[in-house]
């Protein structure tokens, strides 16, 4: 009797090799399938190097994901202090790159190879029969050149750190915002680190009302300390500035809470700028500097030396065009998921644990995992990322039950809708009022200040 022919392993490609990828691969891997990790960057956590110099907000036992846990004890990994809260840099070095060098997975990953199309073999988006049966074709550059990837089924976790929203009010670039780009940086520079020449002494507008932009003024706030002659203008598209304080010590992370906290100090210090109900339309050259004008109040513009913008990102879905997806039309995010996580009803990330299921797509075998998946909503916690891809490779290695389950319990930040835990010391400003305090804020119908 011939000996039987083995089944060889289903083959998963996992884009991207941040924390939620590097999870998925190990998930995928102790269910006895084969992961193929490809990565745009030079190393694993390319995106989370970024943002190195940022402290996240929740301690390092909110950071590591079960799977990549059980591999790296395996290979005697010394497990970080789990009340310690890491940079963006520690968990790349004392987490990440330790999954990525010293367990199976790094047979596994393959670095700077950026993804540039995904699609079916011998199917382009228009075929229907047949299809769920193809395997994926998954197309992406490095050193060599061309490379091509077959897959029996694919999990995007590429994030969105790379497609920051622009500066318009809108969600298009405000006129000018491109030309001006070498005054204009997005997310959250090292304001305090490698970035301090190009911001102390400055006049430096903050556009945003996120824990990034409130991260940005607290360091530009410290950044004044040590150069007085730094000026920090807040640039706020509502009219609440209290919004952006969150739920104090209501908030059971209690590092989020702190920021907001010390945020609210900051504003009633009167430590800056307020530029409240400012809705960007335009940015303009002016010498060396930048006149950003707003909508719907003429002649409204504040001039700075430098911009920040952080407005939030969006989800790149170019390089899954011949894909079939089924995303909310406001969100691009899976539709199940989008009243979940939709910003307009939940403001503190008080989202429900999910999986397998709401992030199927029309497209068989098909995920979106990670921040990638909650498209434009900014509600996103790491350990959420985790559970979607314990679900979803417990989904492709058949175990249902194991996908339906829920497997996580998810800290609440005390206040989502409703009035903050610390009343605002700012009374929201009026199109032609400014804010107070606000020593040197300009009024929608007057000239700025010189600087």
């Amino acid at each position: 009797m011939p000996d039987s022919i083995a089944t060889p392993k289903k083959k998963i490609a996992v884009i991207g090799a941040g924390p939620v990828g590097l999870a998925a691969a190990a998930h995928l891997l102790e269910r006895g399938l084969e992961p193929v990790v490809i990565e745009a960057g030079p190393t694993v956590g390319h995106a989370v190097r970024q943002w190195s110099h940022v402290r996240m907000f929740s301690p390092w036992e909110y950071n590591i994901d079960k799977a990549a846990e059980r591999l790296l004890t395996e290979a005697g990994w010394n497990r970080p202090q789990p009340d310690h809260y890491p940079t963006g840099a520690e968990l790349a070095e004392q987490y990440l790159e330790p999954l990525a060098t010293r367990t199976p997975l790094r047979d596994h990953i393959r670095t700077q190879s950026r993804v540039t199309a995904i699609g079916r073999v011998g199917f382009d988006k228009v075929k229907t029969k047949g299809r769920d049966a193809a395997p994926f074709e998954i197309r992406y550059q490095n050193g060599k050149g061309p490379e091509v990837l077959r897959a029996d089924a694919v999990i995007d976790a590429t994030g969105t750190w790379f497609s920051p929203n622009p500066a318009g009010a809108n969600g298009l670039p405000a006129i000018g915002e491109r030309e001006a780009h070498d005054r204009i940086a997005y997310g959250m520079p090292d304001v305090l680190g490698r970035d301090r020449p190009r911001y102390a002494g400055r006049r430096v507008a903050v556009l945003g009302a996120g824990h990034s932009a409130v991260g940005t003024l607290l360091d530009l706030a410290k950044l004044k300390e040590q150069e007085p002659a730094t000026q920090i203008v807040w640039l706020l598209r509502g009219d609440a500035p209290e919004k952006s304080f969150g739920g104090g010590a209501a908030d059971q992370l209690a590092a989020r809470g702190a920021l907001g906290t010390a945020f609210a100090a900051l504003v009633a210090s009167g430590g800056l700028t307020i530029e409240s109900g400012f809705r960007v339309n335009r940015i303009a050259r002016e010498g060396d500097g930048l006149v950003v004008a707003g909508a719907g109040c003429p002649g409204r513009h504040v001039a700075v030396d430098e911009l920040v913008v952080s407005t939030g990102f969006r989800p790149d879905l170019d390089f899954l065009r011949e894909i079939r997806l089924s995303l909310d039309p406001a969100l691009e995010c899976p539709p199940a998921l989008a009243p979940l996580i939709d910003p307009n009803e939940h403001s503190c990330g008080s989202v429900r644990p999910h999986g397998a299921r709401e992030l199927a797509q029309p497209e068989a075998g098909f995920y979106v995992a990670g921040m990638k998946s909650y498209g434009r909503a900014p509600t996103f916690l790491m350990m959420t990322g985790y559970e979607q891809v314990r679900s979803i490779a417990a989904e492709l290695a058949g175990d249902h039950d194991a996908a339906r389950r829920v497997e996580l319990v998810l800290p609440e930040t005390g206040v989502c809708n409703g009035a903050p835990a610390q009343a605002s010391p700012v009374a929201a400003a009026g199109c032609c009022a400014p804010a107070k305090p606000a020593p040197v804020a300009t009024g929608c119908c007057a000239g700025p200040k010189a600087s």
